[in-house]
Formats: structure tokens, C-alpha cells, sequence
């Protein structure tokens, strides 16, 4: 096998934090499999830079859930949930999420965002996305336990 001539290299060793990921890429390596490795790169490093600002996801995750629950994949469904992006509910979601208020910028990004993939769209090409139009590129396995059939 050919030694690869090119690569896509991603590594972070910051306090606890230890991401390494690596693709050699060679003359029969097809574009979805490099823009599924920088989607992963992406996934990561935009998941860890929200606690690194400390920006407490899980109450924008919860908030989110809030919002879209019962909400199927439409436009009309969207646009339902957007209308609820700038609730009492929501600010105050992003408001208890920021321990620095300068961020509440962020926490609204990450809010809408989250609002947006809940309805079933994508803002940005995913890992997840791209396993559905390629059957071979596989989404990486959460760490942790499996779950029992």
C-alpha cells in the first residue's frame, strides 16, 4: 500500500483535554472522506471551545429541547422555533448559561444552532449528515457504555 503524501492532522493537549486525529490521504482517497475527517475536527473543537469560554451547554441543550419538542423536519416548524429564539425562556437559558455576560453572543449562536438541528437541519456539513449520503463513512462510537439491546 502506498505510503500517503498528504495529511490532515488535528491535535489539542490542553488541561485535561487530549484530541488527536489523523488522516493520510493517498491517490485513491475520495473528497467526502477528507470533509468527513474536518467535520470531525470541526464537531470537536467547536464542542470544547464553548466550555473552554465556559459556556454551559447543557442549559442551551435543555432550552433547545424545550422549544422544539413535538417538532417535525419543516420549514413552517423552523420558523416556529426561531419565533421562540428570543423568548423569556431563552434569554434567561442564555443568561444563567454564561458565567462572563460578554458571551452571551456565543450562547446565542450555540442556542440557535441547536434549535435549527433539533427541527432535523443542518448549519453546517456533519459527520452525521454525510454517513447518511455515504453509507461507508461511519460517525465515530461515543465513548462510554454500551447500551443493552
Amino acid at each position: 500500500m502506498d505510503e500517503p503524501s498528504e495529511y490532515v492532522d488535528f491535535m489539542v493537549k490542553y488541561k485535561d483535554w487530549i484530541s488527536i486525529k489523523r488522516l493520510g490521504i493517498r491517490p485513491d482517497t475520495k473528497p467526502q472522506e477528507i470533509a468527513f475527517a474536518l467535520a470531525g475536527i470541526r464537531a470537536t473543537a467547536d464542542t470544547r471551545s464553548y466550555s473552554i469560554l465556559g459556556i454551559n451547554t447543557a442549559t442551551l441543550d435543555a432550552c433547545a429541547d424545550s422549544i422544539t419538542k413535538g417538532q417535525k423536519k419543516s420549514f413552517d416548524s423552523l420558523a416556529a422555533a426561531l419565533s421562540k429564539a428570543g423568548s423569556a425562556e431563552a434569554k434567561r437559558a442564555v443568561d444563567e448559561s454564561c458565567q462572563n455576560k460578554e458571551l452571551t453572543g456565543f450562547a446565542s449562536a450555540y442556542l440557535m444552532s441547536k434549535i435549527i438541528s433539533n427541527v432535523g437541519y443542518e448549519t453546517s456539513i456533519s459527520q452525521t449528515a454525510m454517513s447518511k449520503i455515504w453509507k461507508e463513512l461511519k460517525p465515530p462510537k461515543p465513548r462510554g457504555r454500551a447500551p443493552k439491546a
